[in-house]
């Protein structure tokens, strides 16, 4: 194969809040893979939370090209299992090798990716809208300028159950809470009351990652169906969530890639537990991935190019929160440009 990559900094409509941050540029690393005449492409962004750069990933990048690029890509899960030697702490940098290497081994069998999986596309949960932490009115315009079915509000103050209030007033909506780890046990019990009468579907990461402990107490308790994001970040996770959490969300930068993510998905069914795939502010690149898995899901939440001014590729098609998948191979992704590299 034959390895290249870009960076590129994402300009997002409006700053992006959550509890612990925001943003308004999101660095981005595209990565491709060529094989016989084909190209795929992937995709990995930096996060500071997770200790992730582009500047680290590039390096590292580097040093593994040789290993890349010497290895014939036949299968995209043997081509993950090996480069996980290389790769087990920087699941980021993975994600994008192995994204790469899913659409390149779908354009090479001309199908996409759910086909060769085997999936059927009746049945697909739409997407929210994500609704980033802000002033009150600041977040009722985004919704004024974004009417949407189903939105996910990003919480994390003193304030949460009003910012709630308020925006249930401006919208009939369906909504979902994500607070970020931004909760304490007490304070997740009680807003599980007042946000089930608000007509909350679930709440997303109330408590730090770790504390699972406090999660057996909110899962007995809750009024509301719990889903892990920050707590399920690789395979090891997903035991771990049965009986603190009602379901689990899969990044696929923090899983690397969409081989674990698949795996993981399965196994949360397996264990009764519902599924839900997420997005950073990833361009189109990484949602086109996130795409394929959609027969798999209950839930998803793919609207990271949606929030973006300039987004370098296209993929899926999304309507008010209804999604139709691309029909090109791979995970069905056009770069906007060809002189990308």
């Amino acid at each position: 194969m034959v390895l290249k990559y870009k960076s590129f900094d994402l300009t997002l409509k409006h700053t992006f809040g959550i509890a612990r941050s925001s943003h308004k540029i999101q660095r981005t690393l595209i990565v491709s893979l060529e094989q016989d005449g084909f190209t795929g492409y992937g995709e990995a962004v930096e996060n500071s939370y997770y200790g992730f750069t582009i500047e680290g990933m590039i390096a590292r990048l580097e040093e593994l090209r040789s290993e890349i690029e010497n290895y014939p890509l036949v299968n995209p899960e043997e081509f993950w299992d090996y480069m996980n030697k290389f790769l087990d702490k920087n699941r980021f940098l993975h994600c994008a090798i192995d994204i790469a290497a899913n659409d390149l081994y779908g354009k090479i069998k001309g199908k996409p990716l759910y086909e060769l999986w085997g999936l059927n596309t009746d049945n697909m949960p739409m997407t929210n809208y994500t609704i980033g932490l802000d002033k009150i009115d600041v977040m009722i315009s985004k919704m004024r300028e974004f009417p949407w079915p189903l939105y996910k509000i990003k919480l994390g103050t003193d304030k949460d159950i009003d910012i709630v209030r308020a925006l249930r007033k401006y919208s009939d909506s369906r909504f979902r809470i994500d607070a970020n780890a931004s909760w304490n046990v007490e304070e997740t019990i009680a807003n599980s009351i007042e946000l089930k009468k608000l007509g909350v579907e679930f709440i997303e990461q109330p408590l730090e990652a770790r504390d699972w402990s406090g999660m057996e107490e909110v899962y007995a308790k809750s009024q509301l169906p719990l889903i892990a994001d920050e707590a399920c970040r690789t395979e090891d996770d997903v035991p771990k969530c049965v009986n603190r959490f009602h379901g689990i969300n899969v990044k696929l930068v923090k899983a690397g890639g969409l081989t674990p993510a698949r795996r993981m998905i399965l196994e949360a069914k397996q264990v009764g537990l519902k599924t839900m795939v997420g997005c950073m502010t990833e361009s189109s690149v990484g949602i086109a991935a996130v795409g394929q898995l959609l027969p798999y899901l209950d839930y998803v939440d793919m609207d990271g190019a949606l929030l973006l001014k300039n987004d370098i590729a296209k993929t899926h098609t999304i309507v008010d929160g209804k999604i139709t998948l691309s029909n090109l191979p791979g995970t069905g992704v056009e770069m906007k440009t060809k002189d990308l590299f």
